[in-house]
């Protein structure tokens, strides 16, 4: 029988559990969105997220091991997010997982949620193999890495200033699209002209290998100014985002192909992959370079336990387990040795 993970994720507002065995199955699991409790607010507010990790991490626990019909004996690891992300939550997931660990004598294995993303196309597609060129985008991160290997990544890029995840939810919330950003924008945009704004394109065609966003946040902010605010406003202004993002994107992952041209394929992971209009530019793109282009299915790009379970898996076949005093961090990069850039892109 294949090695069975519990998996636990809370670094921000979803709080998950999921079973997944390392043969790819994924035997039950459970998320529960915090969009309803934060909504007012525009964005997540790290203490009610902290807040509702704590309420309903046991039951979910409990939940996805009944739905499976089995008890903590049959579990073979606990994995649970350490970082990066909200404090709060992540120490509330973390300290679920040491106690469950504890309790049942199991093996802890901390993961990095960037990890969980960067793997998690690997439960998607068994085909797929190291080394692949990765195109991590979230709302905290947006970077290109290539991964050699479980626990082995170099990045070749990240952001300066805002990652694409941010971008789109300061976008939605100029636009008055509502909360969460990212599919609010991508809705919207269907029905828009992206040629009626002449939006930046940061960076593009430059030597320099990284991301910037906020300059194209602040064009979309003065566009929006003297516009009357009428649905084809914001689906125009939408679009034209959308496309000046999805632009930044392919220019910069251009730019990578060439810097590490040993990747086998193309991959992309993180929530804003599920974005359909950058699925399909960075699609193309992989054509043009003949790579096999991997996206996880869009519920497997958001947050979601599944992912940090298989990184689990990863990790217990290579014997990678982790002790019970093993913190909880607000900032972890994949490639920790990775030269600093200017602006904010040194946070990960």
């Amino acid at each position: 029988m294949a090695t069975l993970i519990l998996g636990i994720e809370s670094s921000c507002d979803e709080t998950a559990v999921a079973l997944v065995r390392g043969d790819r199955t994924i035997v039950a699991q459970r998320i529960a969105s915090q969009d309803e409790a934060h909504r007012p607010f525009g964005g997540v507010v790290p203490e009610l997220a902290a807040r509702a990790h704590a309420e309903r991490l046991t039951p979910m626990v409990a939940d996805v091991l009944a739905e499976a019909g089995m008890t903590l004996a049959a579990v073979d690891a606990i994995a649970a997010t350490a970082g990066p992300g909200l404090i709060g939550g992540v120490m509330v997931g973390l300290v679920t997982g040491k106690a469950l660990a504890f309790a049942a004598g199991k093996p802890l294995l901390a993961i990095n949620h960037l990890e969980g993303h960067a793997l998690s196309p690997r439960l998607a597609d068994a085909s797929l193999g190291f080394p692949y060129l990765l195109l991590l985008v979230s709302g905290g991160h947006c970077q290109l890495l290539g991964v050699e290997g479980v626990g082995r990544y170099r990045r070749l890029a990240t952001t300066i200033d805002d990652a694409i995840g941010e971008a789109f939810d300061k976008t939605a919330k100029v636009l008055g699209l509502g909360f969460p950003g990212g599919p609010a924008v991508e809705r919207a945009a269907k029905g828009g002209n992206a040629r009626r704004f002449a939006l930046p394109r940061p960076l593009s065609g430059t030597a320099e290998p990284h991301f910037s966003f906020a300059g194209l946040k602040s064009a979309v902010l003065r566009a929006w100014g003297p516009l009357a605010g009428t649905d084809v406003d914001r689906a125009d202004l939408a679009a034209a985002f959308q496309a000046a993002a999805t632009d930044c994107l392919v220019d910069r992952t251009a730019r990578a192909i060439a810097a590490f041209p040993q990747a086998t394929a193309l991959v992309v992971a993180g929530g804003v992959a599920s974005n359909a209009h950058i699925r399909t530019a960075l699609a193309a793109l992989a054509g043009e370079h003949h790579l096999p282009f991997v996206a996880p299915p869009p519920w497997l790009c958001t947050d979601n336990a599944a992912m940090i379970a298989w990184a689990g898996a990863e990790r217990f076949a290579l014997g990678m387990f982790d002790t019970i005093d093993v913190p909880a961090r607000a900032r972890w990069p994949l490639d920790p040795g990775a030269e600093a850039v200017r602006g904010a892109g040194v946070r990960a």
